[in-house]
């Protein structure tokens, strides 16, 4: 699937259609007293659709990476209209009242993804745009201080398939680090990755994957660690990582998830999966030296992935349309590939 116009509109679509509708509401966070108690319109009153505040976050970042796209389609005044009653001074003032009492709120999930919004509107040349990023830059640089010292104080990485794993969020983060010129935090987070990753050994892919993953734990760590190691030094980490790349058994472990229920929050994970190792797949190829050879069946396990995940991904219920087309568009725009 190559997105055109129209198929952006669907998800686009997708997108306004929830980011202004609280309920129903999930969040995790620490209470400290009865002012965290309140409605989510008011805890956050930028990002409190979607089901909940990242998706809220990531459906903002879906609608200025396609408007900045496809400059020409037919919903630009539409989501720009979006974009400018959510970017105002007074609700991303609010966001930062909330994460000055719960600093490390949706981190690092959520934090990753607000930065990539910043990304989006600090490279995109339009007038609005510029407005915009203005009005969320206090938000971005909060949103970074507070993922900085998070990431600091982190001894272990979580390696598991959701929302808490370590590798996603740092790769975003790093991108958006590389992206804004914040050498301090990008060499915080390759320092860590090595701390965590440099030294992993035969991985045990054939437990892969855990639970309801929608990311990969494996190639979301590969993913992270193509960002900072040369194409050699890569290959021959990726071999003792991996050993068993090649093999019948982790071929196994890497067919596409098939969702039997798609309309169950949780199973509709697994068609996030499909797209997010269709994309850390890629990352992995992009790295790899010419003439390697695993470039041929980490390729057509890439395209099997990417092909089986863009399968009527068009979802009208709630359970995937609040979210899954955020990964769509991060696939086949390539914004992994910091474009």
């Amino acid at each position: 699937m190559e997105i055109d116009a129209t198929i952006a509109a669907k998800f686009v679509q997708l997108v306004l259609n929830c980011i202004n509708q609280e309920y129903p509401h999930n969040n995790i966070f620490w209470f400290e007293s009865d002012e965290d108690i309140r409605p989510p319109r008011q805890l956050t009153p930028a990002f409190y659709g979607c089901l909940d505040w990242h998706s809220a976050v990531h459906g903002h970042w879906l609608l200025a990476r396609l408007v900045r796209y496809f400059p020409q389609a037919e919903f630009q005044t539409t989501v720009r209209e979006a974009l400018q009653q959510t970017l105002t001074p007074e609700k991303i003032q609010g966001e930062i009242a909330h994460l000055q009492r719960c600093p490390f709120f949706e981190c690092p999930y959520g934090f990753s993804w607000l930065l990539q919004l910043a990304i989006e509107l600090h490279e995109w040349n339009d007038t609005q745009a510029k407005e915009w990023m203005s009005v969320l830059e206090p938000l971005e640089t909060l949103v970074a201080n507070n993922f900085h010292r998070w990431l600091q104080r982190l001894e272990l990485p979580d390696r598991t398939g959701g929302h808490f794993q370590t590798a996603f969020p740092l790769c975003l983060v790093l991108d958006w680090a590389n992206s804004r010129n914040k050498e301090h935090l990008a060499k915080l987070i390759e320092s860590k990755a090595q701390k965590f990753y440099l030294n992993d050994r035969n991985y045990p892919f054939h437990f892969e994957p855990l639970g309801y993953d929608f990311l990969s734990p494996s190639l979301a760590e590969a993913d992270l660690m193509r960002r900072i190691l040369s194409p050699a030094d890569f290959a021959n980490w990726l071999t003792d990582f991996l050993p068993q790349l090649l093999t019948e058994t982790a071929l196994q472990s890497l067919k596409p998830v098939q969702v039997d229920n798609p309309n169950d929050y949780l199973q509709s994970h697994f068609r996030g999966l499909n797209l997010s190792r269709a994309w850390m797949l890629e990352g992995i190829i992009s790295r790899l030296p010419n003439g390697d050879s695993r470039l041929d069946t980490l390729h057509s396990l890439a395209v099997l992935h990417r092909q089986f995940g863009l399968a009527n991904v068009v979802s009208d219920h709630y359970a995937s349309s609040h979210w899954l087309g955020t990964f769509v568009v991060y696939l086949v725009t390539a914004r992994g590939f910091c474009r």
